[in-house]
């Protein structure tokens, strides 16, 4: 483990960029950006195309160290490069810590959730990112309703996979989203936070790893889960609010810093000059950076 990456990550001002849309998002994500369907006729095609979107917005120079402390990137993005330089190569020269989505997408849903599908490849793509000079990992699962048992299995699932990514040398962020749309969503944030802090109990004291949760509904909600020895750090996703939505009700938690991806890129477009495109991306990094260390 880099041990100037792994301060950054634990004491750094800032917050994490989520740019790892992936092949089911990607058409949306392109749509949003102003790539319509009709200008690819490939899903290489439409991966290239979006890898020039995702270079434009790390290559910015409103993309920077001093707001931004790491970005999420997808497999393709890893394995492409920006400038001659693979993608977690050039963002760990520009002092961004990389990270790596590494799940497969999600099961049919049950027991109110949805598991993740089974990643039977995921030792090959652990030593492939650690080549690739990359920092940790992430990894989704959601969650719709108040059903316990299935909010156990998604917790117990991400733990259990989280131990072999800590056993390649890297960092896991578990992302168990709660469904901003989710009937009793404070009712089960409670529940998962009880349920995350049993499995974190169980963690040798060299076994480190990160969150990923929905903004909760009650401020300061996961407190007691920023606080435990075994957690680096505890980020946020927007999960569907708008920006300002988000960035208001994230201020209202202590210690919770960002890792947007819809609300990061939503105002950005392929036919902005290069002028318009960093000062939009610029403005909109400022506000979240603001939302993650500023609180109110």
């Amino acid at each position: 483990m880099n041990k100037e990456q792994f301060d950054k990550v634990k004491n750094g001002k800032g917050f994490i960029a989520a740019l790892d849309q992936s092949g089911g998002s990607t058409p949306k994500a392109l749509k949003d950006y102003g790539v319509t369907e009709d200008q690819y006729d490939s899903e290489d095609e439409m991966f290239k195309l979006v890898h020039d979107m995702r270079t434009r917005i790390v290559s910015s120079p409103s993309f920077s160290a001093d707001k931004i402390i790491g970005a999420i990137l997808f497999e393709q993005t890893m394995d492409r490069e920006v400038d001659g330089k693979h993608t977690g190569d050039y963002l760990a020269d520009k002092g961004v810590v990389p990270f790596l989505k590494v799940d497969k997408g999600l099961d049919e849903q049950k027991d109110g959730v949805q598991l993740m599908k089974p990643m039977p490849d995921l030792d090959a793509l652990l030593s492939r990112a650690n080549e690739h000079k990359i920092f940790g990992t992430k990894m989704r699962s959601n969650i719709l309703e108040l059903n316990k048992d299935g909010i156990d299995l998604v917790v117990k699932q991400q733990f259990d996979v989280a131990k072999q990514i800590i056993s390649a040398g890297l960092v896991p962020i578990i992302e168990p989203e709660v469904n901003i749309n989710a009937e009793n969503k404070a009712e089960i944030e409670a529940y998962l936070a009880d349920s995350i802090l049993e499995e974190l109990n169980k963690l040798n004291d060299d076994q480190l790893v990160m969150l990923k949760l929905s903004i909760p509904t009650k401020a300061n909600q996961y407190q007691t889960l920023i606080d435990h020895a075994n957690v680096v750090r505890v980020v946020a996703l927007s999960g569907g609010y708008n920006r300002e939505h988000a960035n208001e009700v994230l201020k209202q938690n202590k210690d919770l810093i960002a890792s947007f991806s819809r609300a990061l890129i939503n105002d950005l477009n392929v036919n902005q000059s290069d002028e318009e495109f960093d000062k939009i991306l610029g403005e909109t990094i400022e506000s979240i950076y603001d939302a993650s260390v500023n609180k109110a």
